[in-house]
């Protein structure tokens, strides 16, 4: 049977860590279009000095990406709280077999200019707030700080405001509204057990179906005594998602042996970092350095080449040359979502729209 020509269809934006589906395949007697999804992995970096001071201006050559060995070419950059912009020449690569159902999957080259024009979304920050009984002492200065964090925040696009105890609250879903987000955080009530793992878990799959730069900032008053989720599959979905978590823990959390490395292991997993504060003024001081770290993040996205590794792929960030007083801190892999296909005729393109990692 005589394959006909290829047609460009691009059924979704492009999410930032997430899938981006291109291509389409046609053949006489079938006029079923096959959609091939490829993973864009988006990183959030920053680059600090011995001092711990931020490096800024950096550009995009001064990035190395490797996976799992493999050079990788940047598609996206930007820096701080600008939106990204796409990097001339950037294409995917399909990594898939070569006859999926029959025909082969071909991607056009100009998905480089009509898809990548498209990757401008900004950030978006998930609050995760304790209100577990362990919160009795200092919940008033703990949402006084939330508060002010929350004020401070002008150059996030949209924030969720999230409570636990036993069971997750969404108490108030992604949003522009600061007076929302304000109204939310002073509502709160403290109660019950803590189920942190399985309350952050829940927010990253909510976090992961959003566009951008997907930021998770938890408040915890305690360790984790009610969860049936282990902290290692928090840390993993994260890791896949794209998704950067931070975490303040007040000094009953940091009295935890277990917890405070359970923290420690998991922020440092995914990008972000942990903070333990003695008192109400060093959980300001930490939403303080949270604020700054996401002012100062470069963010770094790019289509996976071929890659036979279908498990957890290690990735590596370094600055061209050598710059031996530079730190990066990024999230270290992602475990891939299996090559995945569809017809157009059975999944509209605008029913994939919010498919994630």
């Amino acid at each position: 049977m005589r394959m006909s020509s290829v047609r460009s269809i691009v059924a979704l934006t492009v999410l930032l860590g997430g899938p981006l589906v291109v291509g389409g395949i046609s053949q006489e007697g079938n006029s079923a279009d096959i959609q091939v999804i490829v993973n864009m992995v988006q990183l959030n970096v920053a680059v600090t000095n011995n001092k711990g001071d931020y490096i800024t201006n950096l550009r995009p050559e001064d990035f190395t990406v490797m996976e799992d060995g493999i050079p990788q070419k940047i598609a996206t950059f930007g820096e701080g709280n600008e939106r990204t912009r796409r990097i001339e020449g950037a294409v995917a690569e399909s990594n898939v077999p070569s006859n999926p159902a029959g025909a082969q999957a071909a991607l056009p080259d100009s998905v480089s200019t009509s898809v990548l024009s498209s990757l401008v979304a900004g950030s978006n920050v998930f609050i995760l707030f304790d209100t577990s009984n362990y919160m009795y002492r200092g919940f008033v200065f703990a949402q006084d700080a939330i508060s002010d964090f929350v004020r401070s925040l002008e150059n996030a696009d949209k924030i969720a405001f999230y409570s636990y105890s036993r069971d997750l609250s969404r108490s108030s879903v992604l949003t522009k509204d600061r007076a929302q987000i304000l109204h939310s955080v002073r509502s709160t009530v403290a109660g019950d057990d803590a189920a942190l793992y399985n309350s952050l878990l829940l927010t990253v799959k909510d976090a992961a179906q959003y566009q951008g730069r997907k930021v998770i900032v938890v408040f915890s008053n305690g360790p984790d005594n009610s969860s049936v989720v282990p902290p290692e599959d928090v840390a993993e979905l994260a890791q896949s998602t794209g998704t950067v978590i931070y975490m303040i823990s007040t000094r009953a959390a940091q009295l935890e042996p277990v917890s405070t490395a359970v923290f420690e292991r998991m922020t440092a997993a995914t990008g972000g970092k942990a903070y333990f504060a003695k008192n109400w003024k060093e959980e300001k001081q930490a939403f303080s350095s949270i604020r700054e770290d996401l002012a100062h993040l470069y963010s770094l996205a790019y289509y996976p080449k071929p890659n036979p590794n279908r498990g957890w792929r290690q990735i590596t960030v370094k600055l061209a040359g050598s710059r031996p007083s530079y730190h990066i801190r990024t999230r270290n892999g992602y475990r891939p979502l299996p090559a995945r296909f569809s017809t157009a005729e059975n999944h509209p393109p605008e029913a994939q729209a919010s498919g994630t990692n």
